[in-house]
Order: structure tokens, then sequence, then C-alpha cells
């Protein structure tokens, strides 16, 4: 038995995704930018994907750029925005995805100056926190939608208000977000918003940048005239046209999705607490319907997982963007857990095609995992150590 809980990583390619994307790996083989027959069809499915992901963003369609990934979506939006504008302030927070931390990292070499807010100890941030790291040079604010480790779903509208009062670009990490959240973009008044396809059963390798028109960015990737001529490269057909068709599928059937994944998740957190020594990461309401992210104090979350996997249970210690490193997760750090709560702490997230009996089965197999590794741990902390700090 297979049980697949790692859905924050990569997603199963949904059927009618998969058979959108089919022809345009064989008969419908032109490149978009070619001017015959082959190019102008798949001109023509290019221009149809942009329209359909615009329409569910309710933006534009040329505020829609196709990329190659979500990291790929991000860094044009922040390094593309803070290179063009040459200096100022920026803002994020100390739970981002490593895309946009390393992107901070980089402009602060090249002069720029940046906070990183800090966040409750449930995982979600106090808009009044961003408002307060404010300066009068501060350019750019990017806070994550949905984080990918602990799931927690952050106040993005209200920081959108603040940003847009104070006259400042607002960017949004959405790429968690497109399955289960409003991605309404007016309605939540945001300026810039990234999403790629792995996430929402899509396929891997392409993303998008929803760029409010008149916001003038830098492209990052230079060599030829493509999408807007923001993105050099031959655009890959297959991935966009798989792309739109997933976003279109996950925002039409959200609602059902999400209350039928909640009750799975709700199932999942309330078995495994009632083992000994474990606690939820994050906020218990302020989550994405899909993520469980519990600690097992006295164990390191790479042996929990070689015991899953002989179970045939996946799951993954954090990112899987940092899961060769040995370092604890920022974001469980974050909270202000020690460090050894953050190398305990392990990421179940669920899908659509997750079922009860999968559930169940995890929940009947972790007890036995959980007392096997905690014999042989040489770290012994109960939760009143956790509590006392």
């Amino acid at each position: 038995m297979i049980v697949y809980l790692d859905n924050s990583a990569s997603t199963k390619v949904d059927e009618d995704v998969l058979k959108k994307m089919l022809p345009y790996f064989s008969d419908r083989y032109g490149n978009a930018g070619s001017m015959h027959q082959k190019g102008l069809e798949a001109n023509n499915a290019l221009a149809y994907a942009r329209g359909k992901v615009a329409e569910m963003l309710n933006a534009k369609e040329e505020e829609i750029i196709f990329t190659g990934s979500g990291s790929e979506s991000v860094n044009l939006a922040i390094k593309g925005f803070a290179r063009q504008k040459k200096k100022g302030h920026l803002i994020t927070t100390k739970i981002e995805h490593h895309s946009v931390l390393d992107c901070f990292e980089e402009l602060e070499k090249e002069g720029f100056e940046t906070t990183y807010v800090e966040v409750e100890n449930n995982g979600v941030i106090d808009p009044n926190k961003i408002k307060e790291a404010i300066r009068e040079e501060t350019i750019l604010i990017s806070v994550m939608y949905a984080n990918n480790e602990i799931g927690t779903i952050q106040p993005i509208k209200e920081i959108a208000e603040i940003a847009k009062e104070k006259k400042i670009i607002f960017h949004t990490d959405a790429c968690q977000a497109g399955n289960s959240e409003n991605l309404d973009v007016k309605n939540l008044g945001i300026d810039m918003m990234t999403l790629n396809g792995s996430k929402i059963h899509g396929p891997k390798g392409v993303g998008c940048l929803f760029k409010r028109k008149g916001i003038v960015i830098k492209p990052q990737i230079l060599g030829g005239a493509q999408e807007f001529k923001l993105r050099a490269g031959t655009e890959n057909i297959p991935t966009i046209v798989g792309f739109a068709k997933a976003l279109e599928i996950a925002q039409k059937n959200k609602e059902v999705n999400n209350e039928n994944i909640t009750k799975l998740r709700n199932h999942l957190i309330d078995g495994l607490l009632k083992i000994p020594n474990t606690l939820l990461n994050g906020d218990r309401e302020k989550r994405l319907p899909n993520n469980a992210n519990i600690t097992f104090l006295n164990i390191e979350g790479e042996s929990i997982l070689l015991m899953l996997d002989h179970y045939g249970i996946c799951a993954s210690s954090g990112s899987a963007c940092t899961s060769k490193s040995l370092d604890p997760s920022h974001v469980i750090l974050a909270l202000g857990r020690p460090y050894e709560v953050a190398h305990g702490s392990i990421r179940f997230t669920l899908s659509k095609y997750t079922t009860k009996e999968e559930i169940d089965y995890v929940i009947e197999k972790m007890p036995a995992i959980v007392e096997r590794l905690r014999k042989i741990s040489p770290v012994h902390l109960s939760m009143e150590d956790i509590k006392n700090g």
C-alpha cells in the first residue's frame, strides 16, 4: 500500500490535465513564435491558456507571464522590480520560501536594505508588524499567501491594504494556495502574485507571474521577446496548457475539495496528537485544508521518514527544496520552537485523491514507529520542557 502525503512537494497530474497536454507533445509541436500553420496552432494554444489563467485570477491577459517554475516567478517579481528601482527598502517575513529569502539575500549584496518580520507563535503574521516595518524608502513588501511547511494562511488582503495606503508594491507567493484559496487579484488587492503547476495537480516545470499593468520590472532571463519581453525562451506549450487546465479545475472545485480534505486532515491531526509528546505546528484553524505539520519529540525527522517509507507512507520533514540540507527548518524555528522540535517535525499534506482508509492506515502505523524510535533516541524532552523553553 502506497499512501502519498507529500502534496506540498508535488501533486499527481489530473487525468483531464494530462489529456489536455498530450497533443502538444506530438501533433501540435510548433513554436509559438513561428510564422506558419504549426506556429499559429501553438500560439493560439498559448493565447487560450493565458486567457484562461487571467479569467481565474480576474486579471488582464497582458498581466499574465508564464515562467518555468514558481521559484522563477518569484525571482522575476522580486529581483525584476527591485533592480528596476535600483535602490530602496524591502520587507518580507522569516517564514518565506527560500526562493524569496535568497532573492532578498542577493539584493542585500547589491545595496538594498531589508527587514525580515517575525511571525507570531502560531505561524501567522500580524499585519501591524508589517506596518511598523515600513520606512519612507520602502518599495516592496513580499509575504506568502500560505506557508509551504506549516500551512498557515497569511492575512494578505489586510497587508495589501497597508501597502496600497503607503503606495508600496505588494507581492505574494501563492504557490501553495492555488488549490484551495481565493485568487481574485482585484479582491485581494495585490500587485504581483506567483503560482506554479506542480502544486495544483498540473505539470512540473511551469509557473506564472501575475503583474499588475503599469508595474515595471526588468527581465531576469534574456535572449528573446517572449512573454512581453519579460521572459526569454521558447514557450513550453504543453506545460502552459496543462497549468491553465489544472488551475481551472482547482478553482472550480475548491469548495467541495476543501470540505472533504479538511475533514480528513482533522482526522489525521486528532489521531496523531493522541501519541504522547506530540504537537501541531502552526495555527489549527488558519491553515491550508491539506496541511498537518506534527512534531514528534525526541526523534529525528529523517528517521521517521525512513520508517514511514518502509510502510509505504510518503511524507516530508519540510520543504522539498531543502530536503538535502541537515539544517533544522527555519519556519519551525521562527515559531519560537527549539532546535530539537524543528528536527522532529513531519509534514503530512493531503490531496483530493487522499482517502479515509489511507489516513486510518497512517494513524495505525505511527504509534509503533514513534515508540520504536524513541527507545533508541538520546534526547528525552517532555512537553513541559518545551513550554518552559
